[in-house]
């Protein structure tokens, strides 16, 4: 049973990352076997959906390897600007090791379906969301109301997501940096503005 557990997970690891790297429609099912090393039976086996139901459970594995990388980084700090920062900083160093979006962002995916296949659209979203939340969750644990940290969640999300792709076209990490120091502005400006209405 274990094998069969094993087979199925290394399809769906190799499928995550195939898809990230890129993209749906670049990604082949005999290229995610090959990347596996399981025997070409097995993934119509394990996904009898095909290419799409493997896609959805790679979202979602995707999904949760993001969040948790973003978690274990977050939970290192106390102070939320240092915390994302270190977020974008890691992001540049792996960018800067292979410059592939492995385990950074579900982007590339999203932008090559939302027009053509709505259950992964769907999954995308679901996906953007629980990333979103992440961020909002450690801004409210800084003292920040919901209603601003969750503005401020979709907003570090959205410019990380642009950061990426421009630094990807352009091969340097200038848009990473401009927009860590500019988150930093802004999240002080919220956070010293939210420590002043609490005080008086």
């Amino acid at each position: 049973m274990k094998n069969k557990t094993d087979s199925k997970e290394k399809i769906l690891t190799a499928a995550a990352m195939l898809f990230q790297v890129n993209g749906y429609n670049a990604t082949g099912l005999n290229e995610i076997l090959k990347e596996s090393g399981s025997p070409k039976g097995s993934l119509y086996y394990y996904f009898p959906g095909g290419k799409e139901e493997l896609a959805l459970e790679a979202i979602k594995l995707s999904s949760e390897t993001i969040q948790k990388r973003l978690k274990n980084t977050l939970d290192k700090y106390s102070n939320p600007v240092e915390a994302i920062q270190s977020v974008i900083k890691n992001i540049i160093e792996d960018l800067k090791n292979d410059g592939k979006l492995k385990d950074i962002s579900l982007s590339l995916i999203a932008l090559e379906t939302y027009l053509s296949i709505e259950s992964l659209r769907k999954a995308c979203e679901s996906a953007f969301i629980d990333i979103q939340n992440v961020y909002t969750k450690k801004l409210i644990e800084s003292g920040l109301s919901k209603e601003t940290a969750q503005e401020l969640g979709i907003f570090i999300q959205v410019i990380i997501e642009g950061a990426i792709t421009i630094s990807v076209t352009e091969k340097n990490s200038r848009a990473f940096l401009t927009v860590s120091k500019q988150i930093g502005i802004l999240l002080n400006s919220y956070i010293n503005n939210s420590t002043f209405l609490r005080g008086q």
